[in-house]
């Protein structure tokens, strides 16, 4: 088996729990997969990338509608928007895993072992909406904002590991304590149970921010770039969204942000 092959193959599935229970599976068998030096020639739906299914309904994130995480169609609101992130940062890890030639093993492993995660914090949402609060995944709009970077940055590896892990995925490292906040405040038993499923996610995240960082600074590294002025390049070529604070420094560093990229932030 090829990994980057079987990669394609599961970023185009449809089904969110065939894609979840693929990268899982590819995952804990990574050993058996071999690593081909070429992108796979292999067809793309005529529906494109990544495979999704019909629900839920994707509109702009101006269109999406905030509601209060007091009330329990609110906090349903709120899981099923993670959920969705979630589920995009899985395509997202399969994309880097098929999409990019000449990079080590680790790089590749790294991506998959991303993708796995992500695929579990999905089925932990998704599984906390089914129980506590009598919905699904897709009974709510969402936006597809994690994607269209991706697509913006598919022809440029160094743009795709600075703009999509170490921002996007970023901004989940500062967002989440103050998600778990308004939780906490909530204090219903599925409210309190939705805070220790993030209390996973926010742990993992860190590491596949840490990913984003090493291959970023790696790639810079290789391409005789400096990593912070190039930075500050690709986040205005490519129309990064700006950064708010409050910032999870301590989440940052340890994802291996420098003390110079926290000060940038703060002064933005």
């Amino acid at each position: 088996m090829e990994l980057r092959h079987r990669a394609l193959e599961v970023l185009c599935f449809s089904d969110p729990e065939e894609k979840a229970a693929a990268a899982i599976d590819m995952h804990t068998h990574k050993a058996l997969y071999s690593i081909a030096d070429k992108a796979p020639a292999l067809p793309i739906p005529e529906s494109g990338l990544p495979g999704r299914p019909q629900r839920p309904e994707l509109r702009r994130h101006t269109e999406m509608a905030r509601r209060s995480p007091a009330t329990p169609e609110g906090r349903a609101v709120l899981i099923h928007a993670i959920a969705h992130i979630e589920f995009n940062a899985i395509n997202l890890a399969l994309d880097a895993v098929w999409r990019f030639d000449g990079l080590p093993g680790q790089y590749y492993h790294d991506w998959l072992q991303v993708a796995a995660e992500e695929a579990k914090h999905f089925r932990l949402l998704r599984d906390h909406l089914r129980q506590h609060l009598g919905h699904d995944y897709g009974d709510f709009p969402a936006h597809q904002g994690l994607w269209t970077m991706c697509e913006k940055t598919a022809d440029d590896i160094v743009a795709r590991m600075a703009l999509v892990p170490r921002t996007l995925e970023a901004r989940g490292l500062d967002a989440t304590p103050q998600i778990q906040h308004k939780l906490r405040n909530a204090g219903t038993p599925d409210a309190l149970a939705a805070v220790d499923i993030l209390d996973i996610i926010l742990r993992e995240e860190v590491g596949h921010v840490a990913i984003g960082n090493h291959w970023y600074r790696w790639l810079c590294e290789k391409n005789g770039l400096e990593p912070e002025p190039h930075y500050l390049e690709l986040t205005a070529r490519y129309e990064a969204p700006r950064l708010k604070p409050p910032f999870n420094e301590p989440a940052r560093r340890a994802a291996g942000f420098t003390e110079a990229e926290l000060a940038w932030l703060q002064q933005r």
